[in-house]
């Protein structure tokens, strides 16, 4: 789908406007649906990501997702792609994300992305991945969630001690 020139402009003033602005659970996801990012639920948005500029169309974020500083989720590499962010999934801190041409990347409900990890793709639901590129290092018994009323430390004491290692083979 080919955008007006105007409307390529909007986007990307939204998109850094969304980048700079407080609000994680309110402004930053406002900001990114005008552009075109379909989200549904509540989500947060962390500082300075990048969420696809070309295509923003082509990224889904669902209810309960955390997305962290400084990461970059694009949906489109010589060709778009799209990159679905299921319920309570969290991508750690400059994590990068990315679809291939005609690909449908999917991040599993309660997954979890570690920090730096690069990661193009599938993650199976209530999966623990890190590294570049991204692998399976344990399954998750205990989402890893941040919500008002709720102990962060507590949530990340309860995440951890649920995890199950994944034996390598």
């Amino acid at each position: 789908m080919h955008k007006s020139l105007p409307r390529q402009i909007m986007n990307r003033i939204l998109h850094i406007i969304a980048q700079f602005s407080p609000g994680a659970h309110s402004l930053r996801p406002f900001l990114h649906k005008l552009r075109g990012v379909k989200i549904y639920g509540t989500v947060f948005i962390g500082d300075q990501v990048y969420l696809e500029n070309e295509y923003p169309e082509m990224v889904e974020i669902h209810d309960e997702a955390v997305i962290t500083l400084r990461t970059t989720i694009l949906a489109h590499n010589y060709g778009k792609g799209k990159i679905i962010i299921s319920k309570k999934a969290y991508i750690g801190t400059g994590a990068i994300i990315t679809a291939t041409p005609g690909q449908t990347l999917i991040i599993g409900e309660g997954s979890v992305i570690a920090a730096n990890s690069v990661v193009t793709k599938d993650i199976e639901p209530y999966t623990l991945v890190g590294g570049s590129p991204a692998k399976p290092i344990a399954r998750i018994t205990v989402p890893l969630i941040f919500s008002s009323g709720t102990s962060t430390i507590s949530s990340y004491l309860a995440f951890k001690n649920g995890l199950v290692p994944i034996s390598k083979k």
